[in-house]
């Protein structure tokens, strides 16, 4: 049995050690935001917060998140509304087929956490490892930028 929090709630499960932490997130625990896309951390569709620090659950064994803190594009809105990050993507009209953003946004979230004031050319490379096959990067700079100022407004 490995225990760690997902989403603020206390989880276990009995899967094999190496499993993938996406398949744990996605078939044991039914949490399906969390997409699968190259299955070699290449792409970025399954990026997830462990410790609030942007991971790609594809190669992440579960068995290094025991005992630890995962967020799903499921849990991080607070429970009183939505993040900044959903309501800029929402703003901007970020997503045309939608499949990679939940990567995307727990992307930018991370990434603004550390950085509240980013520049156009720290935005493109703090999400250059994230790839969107409709190309909508211009979007994405835009609603990361809003949801950066949006953050400070509320500080």
């Amino acid at each position: 049995m490995i225990a760690f929090s997902v989403n603020g709630k206390k989880v276990s499960v009995d899967v094999d050690s190496a499993t993938p932490l996406l398949w744990v997130i996605r078939d044991s625990l039914g949490l399906t935001g969390t997409k699968f896309g190259c299955g070699i951390a290449q792409c970025g569709c399954c990026t997830v917060h462990l410790d609030g620090s942007a991971i790609r659950s594809c190669i992440t064994p579960v068995a290094q998140v025991g005992g630890r803190s995962v967020t799903t594009i499921e849990g991080l809105a607070p429970a009183s509304g939505t993040h900044p990050v959903q309501r800029a993507w929402v703003e901007v009209q970020v997503p045309q087929c939608g499949y990679c953003q939940s990567g995307q946004i727990m992307t930018a979230a991370a990434f603004l956490r550390e950085n509240s004031r980013p520049t156009a050319a720290q935005i493109d490379a703090a999400m250059a490892g994230n790839l969107c096959r409709c190309g909508t990067y211009q979007r994405i700079r835009r609603a990361v930028a809003l949801a950066a100022n949006m953050m400070a407004e509320k500080a």
